[in-house]
């Protein structure tokens, strides 16, 4: 008995406007969360309340399916139920200016202490000078450089009035003080110092040698008496400067009191301000020379805000587009001053991570993988829990310039990578540390069940577009019709699609053509508009396929029967765009070694998935036909006019049906196109495309006029999957087109050639007229032919007449 067509009821599962519960989307509130994503909802959620090391979140599914705006969401919602994190600034470290230090202040707190920095430092440029300018600082130092002076003239002094009662002078020559004999007053030559009798010289050498001990024991004297007396002057200073700044810091320490950090800058500043007074006064040689570079003598006192959470609503929820190593960690910046770069800790920037401390931080893995050093020093920050501001040059050991080591920052963060499957299984794989560190996959699913809930909840998401984007409502049969395309999208009647970026693009362009009709609202038609118009935008390739099969270029016949040929159905993926089209695919067959040959392979145009269906094919022949003798055939296969690369097990049955037709010699009706792979038990499998596939063959038929007699035949696990054309499913319902679901390929046999494949007795013979006894027959012959060539010639008997 032959198989009979589907019914036109199961090509196409009908969403019945009338069951949907609303006559508008207007008439619905938006969805819960993500639809359909309730097991990467549960992922999400787990991530964000584990507190523990390394729960980071990779969340992975295809693009489209809403991951980013899932995430944002439910991470901005627990986010905001916690307290803002603190504010971050980097200072001067007076002792080591390359080792800026970091301050953690309360929120909010930062940007008060840079405005009381700048407020301080403006005030010591007013008060120091006016301090040192004030006439009882000059009396109070004067009067130690004149008791210096007078000290100094005291000793020297003494030692000339020794040196004149012994007749000997003290003289200042250009390279300091000297002794030199007088008589009557006058200091002697020493060409008259040699006419001196020798008691004479030897007593003046005697008195002299005295002198100059004393000389000599007063000038040791004179560097410790200076040193003496800059260290009061030094005192002094710093009496002036505490008595000028004292309370501008008192001031301010009490409004930090709560803060030893920042008490102990303050310190700090004030300790550095009396060492360096002189470039508040201008007088400094350093200042001078900072001025004569074009710097800033008091960038060294102000505060680097380098995160500022004053108007945070909750912990911070960052996303970085552009994760960078810079971008990621913070940076370093320079000034070109005269030819040279120049850097302090005011030109340290944030990266997303200081950001994001303390709250969340989402990137997209992809792009994180493509910048170099990102991914690395991402791992290294959340192995050390800190952030490491550091170029990746140093890091590297590859400058040895002078360049900030700024002190590291704790790190409290939570993770979230948004990727495609396959890096996240690829990084599982090859990447011992990210398993370490993000431990919790939220697996956003392409699908859904089609169920009541599903429908409602995917019409409330729509409804949530509609009212963001201010675009028309839908009504009920234009939301019924997004539905079935959303079944459409995921080839399954009884799914539905969760891929939101279609169904949004298809509601936004289903507004433009209700727009243009004039209409209210948006209707079935208006969505089925859309379609069109978005098939009609890359159908041209499609056209052209069509239009040489029509004209005789590609050949694939359409009606009449055919030994050998049939006619297979494939499908062309462009972009977003797919659509199925006939190809041709013949056999032939002669007496050989059981081999068959796929054309395909032999050529390396066959992928491994074919080359496997053509193997398993050729398993079911030898086990139902070569079970008590071997097979003594060779056969080739191969998809004419072809010249690309196939690949696929979808046409392993249809290889199989045209093998058995070259081997039964019996003709395959070229009106019937066929799809399915095949197991080695001869059970058709399910395959993907199957509605572009019918529907490719389906519009080669209409083009030439459908007969009647024309269908499809299809794997019976693939009528759950159908959601055809509204016109196919037309033309099968007024019994111009037929589709048919074959379980097993006996089944599709007869409906291709119209004679019984026929069961095998106990002796393993197929009934007489049966498809399986034309075969069985056939092989045998062909092994009978190879018996008789391996009987040697004297045992063959003579040929009679």
């Amino acid at each position: 008995m032959l198989q009979s067509p589907l019914s036109p009821e199961l090509l196409f599962t009908v969403c019945d406007p009338q069951s949907l519960p609303f006559d508008s989307t207007d008439d619905l509130g938006d969805a819960d969360d993500a639809v359909g994503q309730e097991r990467a909802v549960e992922a999400i959620r787990f991530a964000v309340g584990m507190r523990h090391r390394g729960f980071n979140l990779f969340a992975l599914g295809p693009e489209g399916t809403g991951r980013r705006s899932l995430v944002m969401r439910l991470l901005s919602r627990q986010a905001a139920e916690r307290a803002a994190p603190g504010d971050w600034v980097y200072v001067n470290d007076f002792d080591q200016n390359q080792r800026p230090k970091v301050l953690s202040l309360p929120a909010g707190r930062a940007s008060g202490l840079k405005k009381d920095m700048d407020w301080l430092v403006g005030e010591l440029g007013q008060a120091l000078p006016a301090a040192f300018e004030a006439e009882e600082y000059r009396n109070r130092r004067q009067a130690i450089e004149d008791e210096l002076k007078e000290r100094q003239e005291t000793a020297f002094g003494t030692v000339a009035h020794e040196a004149g009662e012994s007749s000997v002078a003290l003289i200042r020559t250009p390279v300091g003080l000297a002794l030199a004999p007088m008589k009557d007053g006058e200091v002697l030559s020493p060409d008259e110092f040699k006419k001196l009798p020798d008691d004479a010289q030897d007593r003046f050498k005697a008195d002299m040698a005295a002198l100059q001990e004393k000389l000599e024991a007063t000038i040791k004297q004179v560097p410790k008496w200076e040193r003496e007396t800059r260290a009061r002057l030094r005192a002094l200073d710093h009496d002036v400067v505490a008595f000028a700044i004292d309370h501008l810091l008192e001031e301010l320490t009490a409004k930090y009191t709560d803060l030893p950090q920042v008490q102990t800058y303050l310190q700090a500043v004030s300790a550095d301000v009396a060492a360096n007074v002189g470039d508040f006064l201008g007088e400094d040689e350093r200042s001078k020379i900072r001025r004569a570079l074009g710097g800033d003598s008091f960038r060294r006192y102000r505060v680097n805000v380098l995160v500022d959470n004053a108007q945070a609503q909750g912990a911070p929820v960052v996303y970085e587009d552009y994760p960078t190593q810079p971008n990621l960690i913070g940076r370093v910046e320079h000034l070109a001053q005269y030819g040279a770069l120049i850097t302090d800790f005011n030109l340290i920037r944030a990266g997303s991570l200081h950001k994001a401390n303390g709250g969340f931080l989402v990137m997209d893995a992809r792009k994180l993988l493509m910048n170099p050093f990102a991914w690395e020093d991402l791992k290294r920050a959340l192995k050390a829990r800190e952030i490491r501001i550091e170029s990746p040059g140093q890091s590297m050991g590859l400058f040895s310039t002078f360049s900030l080591e700024p002190e590291p920052i704790p790190l409290d963060i939570k993770v979230v990578l948004i990727g495609d499957p396959m890096l996240y299984y690829l990084l599982s794989h090859h990447d011992p540390e990210f398993s370490e560190l993000f431990k919790v996959a939220a697996d956003f699913d392409w699908r859904m069940d089609r169920s009541p809930r599903a429908v409602l909840e995917l019409s409330r998401s729509v409804a949530a577009l509609v009212r963001k984007e201010n675009l028309l409502p839908l009504d009920r049969s234009g939301m019924a019709r997004v539905i079935e395309q959303a079944s459409r999208l995921v080839e399954d009647a009884e799914k539905l699609s969760t891929h939101m970026a279609s169904l949004a693009d298809l509601v936004r362009e289903a507004d433009h053509w209700a727009h243009a009709a004039s209409a209210r609202q948006i209707a079935a038609a208006h969505v089925q508009q859309a379609i069109d118009a978005a098939i009609r935008r890359q159908d041209r390739v499609r056209e052209n396929v069509q239009e040489e099969i029509q004209r005789g270029i590609i050949h694939v016949a359409t009606d009449g029967a055919e030994i050998g040929q049939i006619n297979a159905l494939a499908v062309l993926q462009l972009g977003n765009f797919a659509f199925g089209h006939p190809v041709r695919i013949t056999a032939r067959i002669h007496a050989g070694k059981g081999d068959v040959i796929d054309i395909e392979r032999e050529v390396d145009l066959g992928g491994p998935l074919h080359g496997k269906g053509v193997l398993i094919l050729s398993g079911f022949l030898a086990a139902r036909f070569g079970a008590h003798e071997p097979l003594s055939l060779s056969a080739s296969l191969v998809f004419e006019q072809s010249y690309g690369g196939i690949d696929g097990d979808s046409a392993s049955s249809t290889e199989l049906y045209v093998l058995l037709s070259a081997l039964a010699d019996l003709p395959i009706r070229q009106d019937l196109a066929v799809t399915g792979s095949v197991d080695q038990f001869g059970r058709v499998q399910a395959i993907g495309g199957v509605n572009e596939k019918i529907e490719g063959f389906f519009d080669l038929c209409a083009a030439r006029g459908l007969t009647g007699s024309q269908g499809v035949l299809i794997p019976a696990s693939n009528v759950a999957h159908l959601m055809l054309r509204a016109d196919v499913v037309e033309a099968c319902r007024q019994g111009r087109f037929a589709i048919y679901a074959i379980d097993h390929v006996d089944q599709g046999i007869e409906v291709l050639t119209g004679v019984p494949a026929g069961e095998a007795d106990a002796q393993g013979r197929y009934p007489t007229g049966t498809v399986n006894r034309k075969v069985q027959a056939r092989l045998a012959a062909f092994a009978s032919r190879a018996a008789l060539r391996l009987v040697p010639e004297r045992d063959k008997k003579p040929e009679t007449e």
